[in-house]
């Protein structure tokens, strides 16, 4: 599950950092999300002999849960079977960060998601979108929803593909082999103490 927001004035900007991880791991798949189910577009495929359901919650970000919890309700998918992919402010642009529970953070798409499931137990990768100049003394909401300057494209890009990879070890390997590939190293300059 990717959140973002829909429609074509969102579709490059930050807060939908999760919508392209999915869409780009539909793409290298050839599985279409073009389907609507229950406020989100969806697509069914397989990957790695897993059968799997692709979704984008056409809810707006905020309400990202309602979306989550229909789908899973009507195809009776438990949380532990369930990945949601989403920006996080907290981290570098380039930075992932796997887990298999934890808080909101902040996030508000996430934190959708826990109250609409009333769990906190699945799985999440978090995609870093704070650039060089971001600063704490702007508005929040205008920074998530700009797009990323050109000279962050190609390190936003490449999270994109490890986030990709990242899933694909989920599906294959499971959660821990997937937060191997995606956090950090502890020596890592872009480490940082976990927020959950």
């Amino acid at each position: 599950m990717g959140l973002g927001n829909p429609g074509e004035s969102y579709e490059d900007t930050r807060h939908n950092a999760g919508f392209r991880v999915v869409q780009k791991l539909a793409s290298e798949e050839g599985i279409r999300i073009r389907s609507r189910e229950k406020g989100s577009r969806v697509g069914r495929g397989t990957i790695a002999r897993q059968s799997v359901l692709l979704a984008l919650p056409q809810t707006y970000m905020n309400a990202s849960g309602d979306a989550v919890r229909a789908l899973c309700q009507n195809n009776e998918i438990q949380p532990s079977d369930l990945c949601v992919v989403f920006d996080e402010i907290d981290l570098p642009l380039g930075t992932l960060r796997m887990r298999a529970r934890g808080s909101a953070g902040g996030q508000k798409g996430i934190a959708s998601v826990i109250a609409s499931l009333d769990t906190p137990d699945f799985p999440r990768l978090r995609v870093g979108i704070r650039g060089e100049r971001y600063s704490r003394e702007r508005d929040l909401a205008d920074y998530v929803l700009e797009p990323f300057a050109r000279g962050e494209r190609l390190l936003f890009e490449d999270s994109v593909a490890r986030a990709v990879e990242a899933l694909r070890l989920w599906l294959t390997e499971g959660i821990e082999a997937a937060m191997r590939h995606a956090n950090p190293k502890p020596s890592s300059p872009d480490a940082e103490p976990a927020q959950d």
